[in-house]
């Protein structure tokens, strides 16, 4: 078994829980659906054991443990907030931490019916988090890059779909990278930045969203990477009220995110295609998601 892949099981984190943490090893356990760098177990109804599984290292699940619990607390929805912390041993030298427990569905397993609502659910909690960040927060790791500096990772993502996939679109989807290359950059001071915002990291819950989950990318910089979900993850026509409400955006910035928005759109439809990356199961929904994403980029109109 690899360093990157370890087989945990619900018999191996009740053990852990008994060996760090006895007075939560009687609670209910079960496997949460999903995840990728991390495996998440619900613990009886209101925490989960969040165990690294394909993060290359423990600096993901450190972050959250600082930074969360400081953040999370003038966020208007819900996030898994750490609550106990887990060493690696020798019979798992893996991070794992117990949070507290966001209820719902992620997206990529429900589904948005209240578009206008979780705009302007989305646009409150991207305003609450976008704030300056302290000079100790963690710096940008790529993900908040400006789109002049992921031509690889654009090239590398359309270059890897079939044929088909892109289609006629190809032109248009080429515009909008084009654009957003252009546009000028972050002027202003480093916020908080989630990172990763795609439709396995937000919760819903009778048709919108209802929490924001894995901040293991949080960062200081450039918002645009997270404004690109106004497209990524919100119904037709959720973009334009999304950014009425959020209202803190200029010109260049929407044009980043738009950009970074293709982007995100590509890399979801490449793991639909190719989606296994070593997980069971691969990421099936990911690619119908985004090809609706990036439908949703090319043919929106008002931003």
């Amino acid at each position: 078994m690899s360093d990157s892949v370890f087989e945990v099981t619900a018999e191996l984190v009740r053990d852990l829980l008994r060996e760090q943490h006895p007075d939560l090893a009687g609670l209910p356990l079960r496997e949460v659906e999903g995840g990728w760098g991390n495996q998440m177990w619900r613990l009886g109804e209101e925490l989960a054991v969040r165990v690294q599984r394909m993060d290359a290292g423990p600096g993901p699940q450190l972050k959250e443990r600082r930074w969360l619990p400081l953040l999370a607390p003038r966020l208007p929805l819900p996030v898994p907030v750490p609550v106990r912390g887990g060493a690696p041993c020798e019979r798992f030298p893996k991070m794992w931490t117990v949070v507290t427990w966001v209820p719902g569905l992620p997206l990529d397993q429900g589904a948005i019916t209240r578009g206008g609502h979780a705009a302007d659910a989305l646009a409150a909690f991207l305003r609450a988090l976008h704030v300056p960040a302290p000079a100790e927060a963690p710096v940008d790791t790529g993900r908040g890059a400006h789109p002049a500096h992921c031509a690889e990772g654009f090239d590398r993502f359309s270059g890897s779909l079939e044929a088909d996939a892109i289609g006629s679109d190809t032109a248009a989807v080429r515009a909008v990278w084009d654009d957003a290359v252009a546009a000028p950059g972050w002027e202003g001071p480093p916020v908080w930045v989630h990172g990763d915002l795609h439709p396995a990291n937000v919760v819903v819950a009778q048709g919108t969203l209802a929490g924001v989950v894995d901040f293991g990318d949080l960062f200081a910089g450039d918002p645009a990477s997270d404004l690109a979900a106004a497209w990524v993850l919100l119904p037709a026509g959720g973009a334009a009220r999304f950014f009425e409400a959020y209202a803190q955006a200029d010109g260049a910035t929407v044009r980043r995110a738009r950009g970074l928005a293709v982007l995100k759109s590509l890399f979801l439809m490449l793991m639909g295609q190719n989606g296994d990356r070593g997980l069971p199961g691969g990421k099936p929904a990911w690619g119908p998601a985004g090809r609706a994403a990036l439908d949703r980029v090319l043919r929106g109109a008002g931003v």
